[in-house]
């Protein structure tokens, strides 16, 4: 029998990061172990600017939409959160990798992190979640490169890039034809 217990997902909500969430699945599935996709947010101006002016109606909103877009981002990567797995998915305020360590910190824990966006520049700035989490965990981490299709950054921002100036009519032809 395996160690695993939790797989503890990091979870972004970036085309990048889909790979991550499944093969935490995969993990959790094959370990039987309990599934728990954490998403950290932060306020709109970061922490200063909502200590500054408090207000528990805006707190509520952000944590509506970081509830939001967790389930969005589950939905996603897995289709739905899996019915053949404990599943607790978790949004909670703060800094991503401190969070995410804290959500590790349990005997039997399993962290899994994407290893950022495609391309040079965007990884010098992107991986510093991951970095951090592989530094600072104090239980195993693994690392999941973004898939393929991100991997050539001409995803679906790219081509939504690349199509920006065409008419409605235009888009229509486009996906017939392609």
């Amino acid at each position: 029998m395996s160690g695993v217990r939790r797989v503890v997902a990091g979870v972004s909500g970036s085309p990048a990061n889909l790979q991550a969430i499944r093969y935490a699945a995969m993990l959790a599935r094959a370990h039987h172990a309990a599934l728990i996709p954490v998403l950290a947010w932060l306020p709109p101006g970061g922490d200063f600017a909502d200590r500054s002016h408090p207000s528990r109606y805006l707190r509520q909103l952000w944590q509506d939409a970081a509830d939001k877009r967790l389930g969005q981002a589950i939905e996603l990567a897995v289709g739905a959160i899996p019915a053949d797995l404990k599943c607790v998915p978790q949004a909670v305020r703060g800094q991503p990798g401190a969070v995410l360590v804290r959500a590790a910190a349990r005997e039997g824990d399993l962290l899994v992190v994407g290893t950022g966006r495609p391309g040079r520049l965007a990884r010098l700035a992107a991986c510093r979640v991951s970095r951090y989490c592989l530094a600072h965990a104090h239980c195993p981490v693994v690392a999941v490169p973004p898939s393929e299709l991100a991997r050539l950054n001409r995803g679906l921002r790219g081509w939504a890039w690349r199509h920006r100036g065409l008419s409605r009519g235009e888009q229509a032809e486009l996906r017939v034809s392609g």
